[in-house]
């Protein structure tokens, strides 16, 4: 039997799988009331992570370096939290493993590469639990392999043996198109580069380098396009979004005299233009307090439809920076401050 007619819907619109015939590969599971030990599995935060200690050197299997790709990453002390609120908004698989248990580590691999094909709509964390034995006593796993879904916050048992790479993309398939007939659409954004297991070098995600390659030649025209198509095909993608936030930027600015820009700015304080191109130029000089800054200032001055564009203006540029970063999450409060 393959992975179809392996996954029902449980509660909550949460797939899960039958344990039959090559089904025992997949452990049932149904609603949450259903499992033994729930309380402890609620939502993100409520695992008992008491028994965690303070930093750890993250490393990978059998001494390797950590997990890294695209859309997976090694699970540690310091991450697992953060990894846990991610699946609020997609799904999360985590794949337990032991030295002692190389069929574990050979499920983990096909994970990581079928992590890439689904394209963020999984995260894997791969588990060491010789590296973070506290983590598999929080989740009280009882061995390995193990691989457990999260999804808003719900941990679901969802396999303990290793299966076929081709079985496994058919069941995470169905498992991803029952989360999405239930609501949970989620995507997780690739993170921007993996670090290379021989040399342990960090290597571009391969989606982003026709549009670095295009900044690296000077075709900022390219890099737009480039960036535009990752956003188009991925919303959610904040990497892809922010590249393409700052590739406009360097388009607007391109070929623009930076002291006549300021001129023209300081002579009409009230020149939508001028000020939006001050404060371009600034955030490219590195000056991003002064350039968010300028469009708050711009706000608080102007009304109606220059008040709007300002403020568009400086919501386009927190992309360019980062909507994490401190400086950002700042003025977002005075920017709330000069509208209301």
């Amino acid at each position: 039997m393959g992975a179809r007619g392996l996954l029902r819907t449980g509660r909550f619109g949460a797939p899960y799988c039958h344990g039959v015939g090559l089904d025992q590969r997949w452990v049932a599971f149904g609603t949450m009331s259903e499992q033994p030990n729930q309380s402890s599995f609620s939502r993100p935060g409520a695992f008992d992570l008491s028994g965690l200690s303070g930093p750890t050197t993250p490393t990978g299997r059998s001494g390797q370096p950590g997990v890294s790709g695209a859309y997976a990453v090694e699970i540690t002390e310091q991450n697992f939290q953060t990894v846990l609120e991610t699946s609020m908004s997609a799904p999360v698989l985590l794949a337990f493993t032991s030295a002692q248990s190389p069929e574990s580590k050979t499920l983990a691999d096909d994970l990581h590469t079928l992590s890439n094909e689904f394209e963020g709509r999984f995260l894997l964390g791969v588990v060491d639990i010789d590296a973070v034995p506290a983590i598999a006593q929080a989740m009280q796993i009882p061995s390995v392999p193990l691989v457990v879904l999260v999804a808003q916050g719900r941990p679901m048992p969802l396999l303990q043996q290793a299966a076929p790479i081709a079985q496994l993309r058919d069941a995470l398939t169905q498992v991803l198109q029952q989360l999405t007939a239930g609501g949970f659409t989620g995507r997780h954004q690739p993170r921007a580069s993996e670090v290379d297991a021989e040399t342990g070098e960090e290597t571009v995600d391969p989606r982003y380098l026709p549009a670095e390659d295009a900044l690296e030649r000077g075709d900022i025209d390219a890099a737009v396009v480039e960036y535009r198509k990752l956003v188009d095909a991925n919303p959610a993608d904040r990497e892809a979004a922010a590249g393409l936030a700052m590739a406009l930027v360097l388009q607007r600015t391109s070929g623009v005299d930076l002291n006549a820009a300021r001129a023209a700015a300081a002579a009409d304080q009230d020149d939508i233009d001028a000020q939006i191109m001050v404060a371009d130029l600034d955030l490219l000089g590195g000056h991003v307090e002064d350039a968010f800054k300028r469009l708050i200032d711009l706000v608080r001055r102007t009304s109606d439809a220059d008040r709007d564009r300002a403020r568009n203006h400086l919501i386009d540029l927190f992309g360019a920076v980062g909507n994490e970063d401190p400086r950002v999450l700042k003025a977002r409060r005075d920017l709330a401050s000069a509208l209301f």
